[in-house]
């Protein structure tokens, strides 16, 4: 039952205004929220400021300037139980001394939805049926999927020794039943080492704002989202710890639906930290924008870094939603023959 429930919920979002013209399409662009890597969403999604690997091309392009070596990410994803499935890869490559580039890809997915559109209708063709009785015709009833696709397109290069800038091109593809939609969008970011073991990280998303057009004429605009981080790190049981913080800004009009909000301006938190203990294992703990406390673990082998995450919302035990699980894979291409120039 709360399988349908979300999905009713998301086709009722979705469809009310699929045949208006162009809007500000409020949780328009949500589905690229969801996060990739189990270290990020282990520690609340707090990685702005310190980001410094193959996933930089999701958190902040600037991040992937500070990676010496080829890096292959992946992450597979069950949302609310085995709902919503959701998919990660992404590549990055160090260019010359100062400069990388990488190329992320996700893929969310609901299949398996009942369309009973057809079904309303009874069999003399008298007209729709009362949806709230059972006259359907199984017979008619089909499935669809609601699928989303992201590519990110980055580049980073390293200004200085401090001091780190980046950008995406993204482009997004959209399907719902036989609808489809194409967008394309921008993001800029920022990272500053104003001293030792201090990061600060700033992330302007969709900072054009991102147009999505619908098969159907209409247009979704997705508004920036100003992303800006800080985490310090400190020495502590012959390991590292480093406590982080993010702060989103949202110019929809969230409301109650964020932390806090200043008119249409809404600001959402995260925060995190991980105990890195000599690059041997990690431990992480987190609170993100949605209220739900994290937690998570990090191994790392030679050339290979294994993630976890473990998430649940915050309701009470006869509401809860499922848990929801993840785990991912970065792989290093650690040898002196694919290191960065310079090094």
């Amino acid at each position: 039952m709360k399988k349908v429930i979300l999905v009713v919920s998301f086709l009722l979002c979705t469809t009310t205004s699929i045949y208006s013209q162009t809007v500000i399409g409020k949780y328009a662009g949500e589905f690229l929220a969801i996060g990739v890597g189990g270290r990020a969403l282990a520690m609340g999604g707090a990685q702005t400021a310190i980001v410094n690997d193959v996933t930089s091309g999701y958190w902040n392009p600037a991040g992937l300037a500070r990676i010496n070596y080829p890096q292959i990410a992946l992450m597979h994803e069950e949302h609310f139980g085995n709902l919503v499935n959701y998919n990660y890869g992404a590549v990055a490559i160090p260019y010359g001394n100062d400069m990388s580039f990488g190329l992320s890809i996700m893929r969310s997915s609901i299949d398996g939805i009942p369309d009973t559109r057809n079904a309303l209708y009874d069999a003399n063709g008298d007209g729709i049926l009362d949806i709230h009785t059972d006259r359907l015709d199984y017979s008619k009833i089909s499935e669809f999927s609601n699928t989303d696709w992201a590519m990110y397109l980055t580049f980073a290069k390293r200004y200085s020794d401090n001091f780190y800038w980046g950008a995406n091109v993204k482009l997004i593809s959209r399907s719902l039943a036989e609808y489809s939609a194409f967008g394309i969008g921008f993001d800029i970011g920022a990272v500053y080492v104003p001293m030792e073991n201090l990061f600060l990280g700033a992330n302007i998303q969709d900072v054009t704002t991102t147009l999505v057009a619908w098969s159907t004429g209409r247009n979704e605009l997705i508004s920036p989202t100003a992303k800006i981080g800080a985490a310090y790190a400190l020495q502590f049981l012959g390991g590292r710890i480093m406590p982080a913080v993010d702060l989103d800004l949202r110019f929809e009009n969230r409301k109650t639906a964020s932390t806090f909000n200043i008119g249409p301006v809404s600001f959402d938190a995260h925060a995190g930290f991980e105990f890195n203990y000599k690059n041997v294992f990690a431990v992480r703990a987190g609170y993100n924008d949605v209220k739900q406390f994290t937690v998570g673990a990090g191994i790392f082998l030679p050339k290979l870094q294994i993630d976890y995450s473990f998430a649940r919302f915050s309701q009470s035990e006869t509401e809860r939603l499922p848990d929801t699980h993840r785990i991912s894979l970065i792989l290093t291409l650690e040898q002196p023959k694919f290191m960065r120039d310079g090094m």
